[in-house]
């Protein structure tokens, strides 16, 4: 998730994330995160002014990570159906392969350690944007309903982070069938 950064910075924002889900926001200190990552406080304060900062440019690493990965399986799809299909699958996949950044993104996407600007950069660099001009190319070829397309995008993904909330603390186990009936209800609840 953190290849972009350089091994100090990738050290802090690995640790950060894993203090994050363990702790929580505010048990995470400066101190801690020094210690647990074995990265002065000087070095730390070298490439980041702030915890905030570093909150925010973690929450920015996993949102590029997730933009990227899911913008794959978008592009592979030659139909609507099939970019529909392969988006939310790999949305999915993101929650099962990367539990820790999902579980931090979800928690903190709305909360106010997270800079403005920051959020905004879910919407459209993040795979929010891609998805989002899918929905909205879905409504003008009038497969879908014409519906606000970020809504849609934000109802479908409220669906599937719920299942993964679900697998991931062993209330059922998400299947390839049960992934793919769930993609195919979210399809047919929004097609025209």
């Amino acid at each position: 998730m953190f290849v972009a950064y350089n091994k100090v910075q990738r050290a802090v924002l690995e640790t950060t994330l894993n203090i994050i889900i363990q702790k929580e926001l505010q048990a995470t200190s400066m101190a801690l995160i020094a210690k647990e990552s074995g990265v002065s406080t000087g070095n730390i304060y070298h490439y980041f002014k702030s915890k905030e900062d570093i909150v925010n440019e973690l929450y920015k690493a996993i949102v590029t990570f997730n933009g990227n990965y899911v913008r794959e399986g978008i592009d592979k799809g030659l139909t609507i159906r099939e970019k529909f299909e392969l988006g939310w699958e790999r949305v999915i996949a993101l929650g099962q392969k990367y539990p820790e950044g999902f579980q931090f993104i979800e928690q903190y996407s709305f909360s106010p350690y997270i800079y403005d600007e920051v959020k905004k950069e879910v919407y459209t660099g993040g795979w929010c944007g891609p998805m989002n001009l899918l929905y909205e190319e879905a409504i003008e070829q009038k497969l879908f309903n014409p519906l606000n397309p970020k809504m849609m995008v934000q109802m479908h993904y409220g669906t599937f982070v719920y299942m993964l909330k679900g697998h991931l603390h062993g209330v059922f186990e998400l299947t390839n069938d049960s992934i793919h009936d769930a993609i195919c209800s979210c399809w047919s609840a929004v097609k025209k």
